[in-house]
């Protein structure tokens, strides 16, 4: 038997940090993604190979099927990480890896691991779906985070995501923006690891009920911006307001203080991809400056 499970990938436009705490974020899934496909067979074992968007094998591993037990690895700390997932889906649910002998299992990334669009997330939505468990439930005893990287995994359309007593709410809203031709995604050459930016922004002191209705009301007029203007103006707000808050200067005052357009950092501050207004040159001012990746909204976006 074959089966065939994929995962949108995903980026956060508004509400880093405060959506885990309650605020309203604006994510987008992307267009590159993950696959994991599974054949069974008769060897008594799970074996498994992670593959990169260049078809080159990045992780290998073998497990006793019953206990999951590794047999050989590639990488102690990727197969410890794959073990705990695989274990706290055996116990969301107790029926899963039981049905067949034996399962070769294949995951292919369509983007660079290092772009950080949802290499852990995607995988996590992708296993839930196979084993039919809820995938939030398996990030929380897994990964942890807000958990808006799961929603855009199983969402084709832009999403404000809140937390609501814990409880994730996800409501799909259309992109009518008439200036998406001005918006540009951004790699900054380093991947930024998000457990590591939330551990961070734990350990300031933070108002945080006040940064959380302040990010909502932000959120609110990014998505509902009728003009760039508008919207450069509610981007440079949501960076000042965090700034302060992490105690970080802005992407743009840290390295791009020349530009004439305006820049937002997105998901974990400090790495990963950031959001840039422009023209048909914006491509070429990033390029000069070292920062050759760089898609236009409408490339990216799903």
């Amino acid at each position: 038997m074959r089966q065939e499970f994929y995962s949108n990938g995903k980026l956060l436009l508004s509400g880093e940090y405060a959506v885990l705490d309650g605020a309203l974020a604006w994510a987008i899934p992307t267009k590159f993604g993950q696959y994991l496909q599974l054949t069974t067979n008769s060897t008594t074992q799970l074996s498994w190979k992670s593959l990169d968007e260049k078809g080159k094998t990045w992780f290998e591993g073998r497990y006793e099927l019953d206990t999951l037990k590794e047999i050989a690895a590639s990488a102690k700390t990727i197969s410890n990480t794959l073990q705990n997932i695989l274990l706290k889906t055996k116990q969301l649910n107790p029926e899963f890896l039981t049905d067949f002998e034996g399962y070769a299992v294949e995951t292919k990334l369509t983007f660079p691991r290092n772009w950080g669009l949802g290499t852990s997330s995607t995988l996590i939505n992708n296993i839930a779906q196979w084993a039919q468990v809820n995938a939030h439930e398996l990030l929380a005893m897994t990964m942890g985070g807000s958990g808006y990287d799961i929603a855009c995994a199983k969402h084709d359309k832009p999403i404000l995501y809140t937390l609501k007593d814990t409880i994730p709410a996800v409501q799909e809203i259309p992109q009518s923006f008439s200036f998406y031709d001005s918006l540009y995604f951004v790699f900054l050459n380093k991947k930024k690891n998000s457990s590591d930016g939330i551990a961070a922004f734990r350990k300031q002191k933070i108002d945080t009920s006040t940064l959380v209705n302040q990010i909502t009301q932000l959120t609110k007029a990014m998505i509902t911006s009728t003009n760039m203007t508008d919207f450069e103006k509610q981007m440079v707000a949501h960076e000042k307001l965090l700034s302060n808050a992490l105690g970080m200067p802005t992407v743009k005052s840290e390295l791009f203080s020349d530009f004439s357009g305006e820049i937002k950092s997105l998901g974990a501050w400090g790495g990963d991809f950031v959001l840039a207004t422009g023209d048909q040159s914006t491509p070429d001012y990033f390029k000069n400056k070292g920062y050759p990746i760089v898609f236009p909204f409408e490339k990216m976006i799903l």
